[in-house]
């Protein structure tokens, strides 16, 4: 049990780990670490030092109010970081607001600097492993050219009180926020000294004009500085985006793309002793095959590229290069877990290294003989792990030793079991069962049914926005299934559900509930089910097949699928799945949940958040009256500053309170009381 109540404003306390860089000679590592702003209205992060060793104590890195991020090491071990700090040299913002610069922060310690600067601020940056040349993406406005030509184009929008935009492609939105005006670009520059007042001075802006093409774009730098390798969006056929791969000359600006496909090309990550790439590729699907995934080589001075993983039948995810060139570490969801993976270059044979844990943010050593990750599970929030390569166990996997990080190790309440049921066609579907304390078939404990978003996803790993110790804490049990769409178990398992939503997925579910109050020490008179995004959207697809729950708990949900096509950002992407609706919405129809609320009648509580541009709030507008106006028991917890997900620490702690008084109101029986301040 953990020390102290394990309630949501302990779970706000605890520090959230990410990003984890290693120092090109393998002596440090450095984290983002995120936690509660003294203000309690967001969270703030910064960049923390870890001992590779696993001997020394954490030791913060950076301080400021505004935070720091997308720490980058330089050849001579400086640290590049991005904040919105002020310039304690420079005069304030005009309008008071600071925007994301690029600071170093000298290996030997002492003050950090700014050492470049956008209007528009700098969203991402890589660095060149030998020569320290910086890459970085900024958004400008078109046709302007620098900084002062870019910053006169905003203050006369800002004079002319023009908030307006004249859209002229699609899509038009991403996630939450509107595209454009600026549109971003790539920047390289010569290393900054690493001791000194100056920044980077031979900045050359390498796209120019680049349109919409870099939006969401993955890039990379490669060894000697001279060839920036990034994603490339394709914006010439609406029905089928792709993102190809570009190359730029960083001297002349020269781009030339160099891999298209009808596929999305993205992670790209350049070889350490150049003339290779390799990125994650995704296969664009249609409505009779699904979407897949594989690692594709590529080759920076020809056409040799080739299918790295042609064999997997998983999708890989964030691959490392090896320091000597001859592997890619990778890793891939598979059985409720994310472990890491390593593929041979010549050979193309792929290797499993870990067994239990769900790996990221993989850092191999110079050396070759260590792997550095962060790792999780349903019941540990990520830590900084070593994984000796060198050395596998017994079992021919590596076993993790944890390193010292911030807030960890953490103890929570309840127990993590597997359960596995059988659908109806045949097909094990696993879930994770997180069980209360004290539960058994005397004191059967009551049951949350977690459906997953995505819907391409897997509950692999530890969830800081869906988190099940929360509801094990009040004495819930929760289930955590994987039915069919979920990644991990074959692109079979994702078939099963391509494009038929309201069919396995829906069945797999409750094939798993079934297995799970067959247990005994569960009580089948007392559940609910609960989802986000697509989990959502099952909620709404359960809500309208079964009466068997006594509460549903639907966020950022799809309701209508024929105006949901037309509303999301990325509403060309569903028709991979249902097809083009303007020829044939026998998908849209034959999936859309809002056909049967006729036949709800369990209550329901609707969450949504206004910025949400991927589930647009109309859905669950449109749900809301159709529930009211078929006399459902519901009620909707609205948001104005949140976006798909609830990240503000004063709306997750409302989110959470909310929820489990309509959990406790209608699977336990108690008194409803709103959440004070509600």
């Amino acid at each position: 049990m953990p020390d102290r109540q394990f309630d949501v404003d302990f779970f706000l306390t605890i520090p959230r780990v990410t990003n984890l860089v290693l120092a090109p000679d393998g002596t440090r590592l450095v984290a983002t670490v995120a936690i509660v702003a003294p203000d309690a209205k967001s969270f703030t992060s910064s960049l923390w030092e870890l001992d590779p060793a696993g001997e020394r104590p954490p030791q913060r890195l950076t301080r400021s109010a505004k935070g720091e991020s997308s720490a980058a090491f330089m050849p001579e071990g400086s640290l590049l970081f991005t904040s919105e700090r002020a310039d304690p040299e420079e005069e304030p913002h005009p309008d008071g607001e600071e925007v994301t610069a690029l600071w170093l922060l000298p290996a030997r310690g002492g003050e950090a600097r700014r050492v470049a600067a956008a209007p528009g601020g700098i969203e991402s940056v890589a660095v060149a492993a030998t020569t320290g040349t910086v890459a970085w993406a900024a958004p400008s406005f078109p046709g302007t050219v620098g900084n002062d030509d870019d910053a006169a184009r905003a203050k006369a929008r800002t004079d002319a009180g023009v908030t307006a935009q004249l859209f002229e492609s699609y899509p038009i939105r991403f996630w939450d926020h509107y595209l454009g005006p600026r549109e971003a670009r790539l920047l390289a520059a010569s290393p900054p000294p690493a001791v000194g007042e100056h920044g980077m001075t031979d900045i050359r802006d390498l796209t120019p004009a680049p349109g919409r093409a870099l939006d969401q774009a993955s890039f990379d730098i490669s060894p000697d500085g001279t060839t920036v390798v990034t994603g490339w969006r394709r914006v010439d056929d609406l029905c089928r985006p792709c993102t190809d791969v570009a190359v730029i000359d960083t001297a002349s600006g020269e781009r030339r793309v160099i891999v298209a496909a009808d596929a999305h090309h993205t992670a790209v990550r350049c070889s350490p002793a150049g003339g290779w790439a390799v990125c994650v590729r995704e296969v664009n699907g249609d409505p009779h095959r699904a979407v897949d995934t594989t690692l594709w080589l590529v080759d920076l001075h020809g056409a040799e590229h080739r299918d790295l993983t042609p064999g997997l039948d998983l999708w890989p995810q964030a691959p490392a290069w090896a320091a000597d060139g001859s592997a890619v570490w990778f890793v891939a969801d598979q059985d409720g877990r994310t472990p890491v993976f390593r593929v041979d270059i010549d050979s193309g044979t792929v290797t499993r290294i870990t067994d239990g844990g769900s790996f990221s943010d993989l850092c191999p050593s110079p050396d070759g003989r260590r792997l550095y990750a962060l790792m999780s599970t349903p019941s540990s929030p990520p830590q900084a792990v070593v994984l000796d390569v060198g050395a596998p166990g017994d079992n021919g996997f590596c076993r993790p030793s944890l390193l010292p990080t911030p807030g960890l190790p953490l103890a929570v309440p309840g127990r993590v079991e597997h359960v596995t049921a059988e659908a109806g066609d045949g097909i094990a579907v696993r879930s994770w069962l997180v069980l209360p304390e004290g539960a058994s078939p005397e004191q059967p404990a009551p049951l949350a049914v977690f459906i997953h978003g995505g819907p391409l996803g897997s509950w692999s790993g530890w969830h800081w926005r869906w988190n099940p110790h929360l509801l094990a804490a009040r004495g819930y049990a929760v289930l955590l299934p994987d039915p069919a769409l979920s990644t991990g178990y074959g692109q079979s398992f994702i078939e099963r559900g391509w494009g038929h939503w309201g069919g396995p997925p829906y069945t797999d579910l409750m094939a798993a509930v079934d297995a799970a109050l067959a247990r005994g020490d569960i009580d089948e008179t007392r559940t609910a089910a609960l989802g986000g995004s697509f989990g959502g959207y099952m909620a709404n697809w359960v809500a309208g097949h079964t009466d068997r729950f006594r509460a549903i708990v639907t966020h950022a949900s799809l309701w209508a699928l024929d105006q949901f096509h037309a509303t999301t950002d990325l509403g060309v992407w569903w028709e991979h799945q249902f097809g083009d609706p303007y020829h044939d919405a026998t998908r849209y129809r034959e999936n859309s949940p809002h056909h049967h609320v006729g036949a709800i009648r369990t209550p329901m509580l609707v969450i949504h958040g206004e910025l949400d541009h991927r589930v647009p709030v109309g859905e669950s507008l449109r749900l809301w009256t159709d529930l009211k106006r078929h006399g459902v028991d519901a009620r909707f917890l609205y948001f104005p500053d949140e976006h798909h997900w609830v990240q503000k620490p004063q709306n997750v702690r409302l989110w959470y309170r909310t929820v489990l008084a309509f959990l406790d109101h209608h699977v336990l029986g108690k008194e409803w009381a709103a959440p004070e301040l509600l």
